[in-house]
């Protein structure tokens, strides 16, 4: 699995920290989420992204439990 650059992880942790309650744990909502928050041109971009959104919320779910 490839690493992801900083940009992807600092982006992704900005969109869930001021939309908390619109990121989830599906990958194509948070596509959409990312889509109409900010203006990405580079899809292959967005969708690393909204992966790491998701990955974000499902750890958080792990450790809330």
């Amino acid at each position: 699995m490839p690493v992801k650059p900083k940009y992807v992880k600092e982006v992704g942790v900005e969109i869930v920290e001021k939309y908390p309650d619109y990121v989830s744990k599906d990958f194509d909502t948070n596509k959409e989420i990312v889509n109409s928050v900010m203006d990405i041109k580079s899809t292959p971009v967005r969708n690393r992204i909204a992966g790491h959104i998701t990955r974000l919320q499902v750890q958080a779910e792990y450790s809330e439990e």
